[in-house]
């Protein structure tokens, strides 16, 4: 990654699920963090529909929500993150959520924090609904921006074959400076993450650590103009 890549003083982050922070961006947060960003988190819901609860149980259906709440709030703290906001949708039904209503948040969002980087799901190339319907109600929302005032978006995919369709990473990190943080950030989610599953009897600056969770993946979203681009561009020009 290039210096100009850590030009980013303000730093939204939109991801649907406690526990996405952890896995796909910690290590990137953290290490922006260290340069001295701010970075705010909005977290669409709780998990609560999730189906792990911890091995050995530690929670079930009733307790799950607060279980959550308080590892992603462990988990930001972790990473550093300063701001955390939790919009308070419901688990498994964001593709469901009126658009608008949605839109209408990743707006308020924008305009209150005006970040020069935006981070969320590549929509269409991200597996679970929520996560595809929080890629696109952020990508609705900055194409709607005049292109001079439309923060830079990184997205993240890990679906199957998408490198086919969108090619390869143009932004890729290393952050194993930072992987203590990430492991400590995804052992915080103790219903979803287990320590003999992460780490096995290894510490978390083990080359097999680093070479596992050392590098994290983005693409940079581009938008294009409707007409020239219609399958690409019906994910943000409605």
């Amino acid at each position: 990654m290039n210096n100009k890549s850590m030009d980013h003083a303000r730093i939204l982050v939109v991801l649907p699920h406690p526990d996405d922070e952890a896995y796909f961006v910690s290590g990137t947060l953290a290490m922006y963090i260290a340069a001295g960003a701010e970075v705010t988190y909005a977290c669409l819901t709780l998990g609560e529909m999730g189906r792990n609860m911890g091995v050995p149980l530690i929670a079930n259906r009733i307790t799950l929500p607060a279980i959550r709440q308080a590892e992603l709030e462990a988990s930001c703290k972790a990473i550093g993150i300063q701001d955390l906001r939790m919009l308070g949708f419901h688990d498994k039904m964001i593709e469901f959520e009126d658009p608008a209503l949605l839109d209408q948040r990743m707006e308020s969002l924008v305009k209150e924090l005006t970040p020069s980087l935006v981070i969320t799901f590549y929509p269409g190339y991200s597996v679970h609904p929520d996560h595809d319907a929080t890629g696109a109600a952020v990508i609705r929302t900055m194409a709607r921006l005049p292109a001079a005032e439309r923060p830079v978006v990184h997205s993240v995919a890990f679906s199957n074959n998408h490198q086919q369709r969108i090619g390869a990473a143009d932004v890729v990190i290393d952050v194993t400076p930072f992987i203590t943080v990430k492991i400590n950030s995804i052992l915080a989610h103790r219903t979803q993450f287990q320590e003999d599953k992460v780490l096995g009897s290894l510490l978390p600056t083990d080359p097999v650590i680093c070479g596992k969770y050392g590098m994290e993946r983005f693409w940079t979203y581009r938008f294009p103009e409707c007409k020239e681009q219609p399958e690409e561009a019906a994910l943000c020009c409605k």
